[in-house]
């Protein structure tokens, strides 16, 4: 089945080449485009899109807050990727505090992008490999500014096993499924299984979101 991509950018000629790149891949399908912010929000509540590429800066309402309202909705199962132009620990942690399952800079190859969203749609989540390492320096140094301080583990955390916690820490340390499996003497698919467990437990949306989970919980 196609991946359903929605485009959300307040340049047209943006969405045009986001449209050309994704559109020519067998299993992505843009189905509509926005743009500014409340009209993502309602064209994600029309179109139930598998993935959104979603800009910050746009006029009215910008793209983190409309990330935070489609998140949000308890109908909507779309993965949020957020594609901005500037490079910016606060807008990226402010994305992935609102509930995005991946970023990129709009710098990204058409490769990186095609990844991006097939990665999202299947409830993995992306960072782009310039920030990936910030992310978790940050988040293991200290928590971003208009973050609260770093809390004790949840009761959620209390059902992981203890291979499912390795599996975790792992993630946390920005591990891919091939490098834990071979760190834990196990198979991809057993991997596979375990992530599913530990997002399943901790209820997270996806890996970016358990990594984020692990890092202020202190579990990394």
């Amino acid at each position: 089945m196609s991946v359903r991509v929605l485009l959300v950018d307040d340049h047209a000629v943006m969405r045009a080449g986001f449209r050309m790149i994704l559109d020519a891949e067998d299993d992505l399908i843009v189905v509509g485009e926005a743009g500014n912010g409340a009209d993502a929000v309602a064209a994600a509540s029309a179109l139930r899109p598998d993935a959104i590429c979603m800009d910050v800066q746009m006029p009215g309402m910008d793209g983190l807050e409309a990330t935070r309202r489609i998140v949000a909705d308890p109908a909507s199962t779309a993965a949020v990727v957020v594609v901005t132009t500037f490079d910016r620990d606060d807008y990226l942690f402010q994305a992935l505090q609102a509930g995005a399952s991946g970023f990129l800079l709009k710098n990204a190859g058409p490769e990186e992008l095609v990844t991006a969203v097939r990665v999202a749609a299947a409830g993995d989540g992306l960072l782009a490999p310039a920030v990936t390492k910030r992310v978790i320096e940050r988040f293991a140094a200290s928590a971003p500014p208009d973050a609260p301080a770093a809390m004790p583990p949840s009761p959620a955390a209390a059902l992981l096993t203890e291979r499912e916690t390795e599996v975790l820490r792992l993630l946390a340390d920005a591990r891919s499924n091939a490098e834990i499996a071979t760190a834990l003497y196990i198979g991809e698919a057993t991997v596979k299984t375990h992530v599913s467990n530990v997002l399943q437990k901790l209820g997270a949306r996806d890996r970016v979101a358990a990594v984020v989970y692990a890092h202020r919980h202190g579990l990394a």
